[in-house]
């Protein structure tokens, strides 16, 4: 069967799966104070719904799967998808985003099921900062579920940090010696358009170049290529160090070029990018009885859309956002 390839020769390989749009947090750059307008529970899709996609998918060369919300891990029933998705044929992968404030309560259930790895979102290792940035989250909690997930193995362990100036910008050495003592995967991730209008601002913006450079004074970063290295990060490691130190810039240094990835939304659409608000509806040909090859067909469109590049900036109008919650982070 030909595999999925776009119009530029790149191989869709990996699919990111947004099982909600809700979230237990209040993140400042993520959604405002009062949250979003969530989506009607009837039009999100259902998790046989899910599976069907996915195996459809995977018939046509996707190998990596992603779970992604909103917070996935407030979605009743996520462990039994996970373990339904890790026995598809094909399939060699699932990992998992969250926010980690749930991640101690399921993280055995999670690992059982067949769960790869997760990424953590931590922005702050202070407490006070933490309340401040979440508005709702622990970071005492978070702490904890990052420890669990060590301990069970999901490993790489990887820890997701957006870089906000006049907020943590004096914790980026913080996060890069992390990476000396323990065998975690720190990713500095610039501020991106996508999220809460009311807070994005370049003044906020920090690049990863200046974080970069303030990761150097503690020690030459050595160049590395392996799993925990894999998707948009160009990743390092200190030369005794048991982690990784990853950057990823999506407004200063693209990484669209090897962009292998589609994202399917909580409520069944599929989107060829993260900066792109068209994709192809495949939850209401699903609940009409849409055949195998016509889910292919609604595929093979969505790559076909895949654009060469993402047109984020940082003078993009507050008109232009649109929630990550929305599109899956």
């Amino acid at each position: 069967m030909e595999p999925l390839r776009d119009r530029f020769g790149r191989t869709i390989e990996y699919l990111r799966i947004s099982v909600t749009d809700r979230c237990n947090l209040r993140c400042l750059y993520c959604m405002p104070a009062s949250g979003c307008a969530w989506k009607p529970q009837e039009g999100i899709l259902r998790y046989e719904e899910i599976v069907t996609i996915v195996h459809q998918m995977a018939r046509l060369g996707v190998r990596k799967l992603r779970i992604t919300g909103g917070e996935p891990l407030v979605r009743r029933g996520l462990v039994s998808l996970i373990a339904q998705l890790v026995q598809l044929p094909g399939i060699e992968e699932v990992a998992l985003s969250t926010n980690g404030m749930l991640l101690e309560r399921y993280v055995e259930a999670l690992k059982a099921a067949g769960l790869s790895r997760v990424n953590i979102s931590l922005d702050t290792l202070d407490a006070a900062k933490f309340s401040q940035v979440t508005r709702l989250g622990s970071l005492e909690t978070v702490l904890r579920g990052i420890h669990a997930a060590q301990r069970v193995g999901l490993h790489p362990v990887k820890l997701n940090c957006v870089l906000l100036r006049g907020i943590n910008d004096d914790e980026v050495d913080r996060f890069a010696l992390l990476t000396m003592a323990q065998p975690l995967h720190v990713r500095f991730i610039e501020l991106m358009p996508l999220g809460n209008p009311e807070f994005f601002h370049p003044d906020r913006f920090l690049s990863v170049a200046d974080a970069k450079a303030r990761c150097e004074e503690w020690g030459e970063l050595i160049p590395v290529d392996d799993l925990a290295s894999s998707g948009p990060a160009t990743a390092y490691r200190y030369r005794d160090g048991l982690g990784t130190i990853g950057f990823i810039g999506a407004l200063t240094c693209s990484f669209c070029h090897r962009c292998n990835r589609l994202r399917l939304t909580s409520d069944g659409w599929l989107r060829p990018c993260l900066d792109s608000r068209i994709g192809v509806n495949l939850r209401d040909p699903l609940r009409r009885g849409a055949s195998s090859e016509e889910l292919e067909v609604l595929i093979r469109q969505a790559v076909d859309m895949k654009p060469e590049s993402h047109h984020m900036n940082l003078a993009m109008r507050q008109d232009e956002f649109e929630t990550m919650c929305a599109v899956g982070g």
